[in-house]
């Protein structure tokens, strides 16, 4: 039983329900499975090549196969063409609503953050008068405050029905996709495909190319391509990084890190066929545009995305003099 003092404002607050310490749930402890089961399964199979063997004869990549060999055969492009505009259809018909979807989450988690805050400061408060009533040490007192802390902050997602883990949908779908097309792409490059009409599809990527990378199945020596990949998804790290105000030191950290990793990305991308940096490139570009066309107030509108804090009837306004507040000015 709590002390008189507090009584009348848990009746007005009734679900802040002190709960006494105790060991947390078994589930909490769990790890997240790696793969999923059906990945995981596939690797099983595998024959003793090794994972990627695996990965390369896989359901998901044989079905990426035939879509890109579908859309090549019904639109008659050469496969530069093809392969830019699957990636534009891909990308816009997948993870633009999924983009959408998860802005949408974010925006009411970010609406929450007043009433959370409300809350954390009388909930410190009602612990802190119990733990001078009971007796109760430093660290029980904390064990509570955080216990009751989480399962309040649960039921306040479970409430607006947003909890932060909807919002990363979009990477559990985006990144296999692009896992699966780079790998079908792969193997078309290097024949590792079925054939039609008596040409290999290797022999048409080899002339389906365009510039100055005609041979879609060599690397790009000018590193052009390269190059223009890293140089994006910088961009996009970049403009994702100008939007967070009051960052923390480990999103600090991960900024930091998909920086490297975009670095990374142009040697890499320089020894393998210029199929998949061409692919690369343009689910770039669509990424990098798919983060500025959800900045426009009238597509959150029209994606019934809830307006919060955060936004702005001038985001590009800002984001340019963002941008230029932190790399131009340091020049001069």
């Amino acid at each position: 039983m709590l002390c008189r003092s507090c009584a009348g404002w848990l009746r007005s607050l009734p679900t802040l329900r002190l709960r006494a310490p105790g060991p947390p749930p078994a589930w909490s402890n769990a790890r997240l499975p790696a793969l999923p089961l059906w990945a995981a399964a596939s690797v099983s199979a595998a024959s003793p090549g090794g994972w990627y063997e695996a990965l390369a004869v896989s359901a998901p990549v044989r079905t990426a196969e035939e879509v890109l060999l579908g859309a090549q055969e019904a639109t008659g492009l050469p496969w530069w063409g093809s392969i830019m505009l699957s990636t534009v259809a891909l990308r816009g018909a997948v993870t633009l609503p999924l983009a959408a979807y998860q802005h949408y989450i974010l925006a009411k988690v970010e609406n929450l953050q007043p009433e959370i805050k409300d809350i954390a400061k009388r909930l410190n408060q009602e612990v802190a008068v119990c733990a001078r009533q009971f007796g109760w040490s430093k660290r029980v007192a904390r064990l509570t405050y955080l216990k009751n802390m989480r399962r309040l902050v649960s039921e306040l997602y479970v409430r607006d029905n947003c909890h932060p883990f909807k919002a990363t949908v979009l990477v559990w779908v985006q990144l296999p996709m692009w896992i699966f097309i780079s790998v079908a792409l792969r193997n078309l490059s290097s024949g590792a495909t079925r054939s039609d009409a008596g040409v290999s599809v290797q022999e048409e990527l080899a002339a389906g190319g365009t510039l100055w990378f005609p041979d879609l199945t060599a690397v790009d020596s000018t590193w052009i391509l390269p190059v223009s990949v890293g140089i994006v998804n910088l961009l996009i790290v970049e403009i994702f990084a100008l939007q967070k105000f009051g960052t923390s030191r480990f999103q600090m950290y991960v900024t930091n890190f998909v920086r490297a990793v975009s670095v990374l990305m142009i040697p890499v991308a320089a020894t393998v066929p210029s199929a998949l940096v061409l692919y690369w490139l343009c689910s770039s570009l669509m990424g990098l545009a798919q983060n500025l066309l959800l900045r426009s107030p009238g597509l959150r509108r029209l994606c019934r995305i809830p307006p919060s804090k955060a936004d702005s009837e001038t985001p590009y306004r800002d984001l340019s003099a963002a941008f230029c507040a932190k790399f131009l000015s340091r020049k001069r």
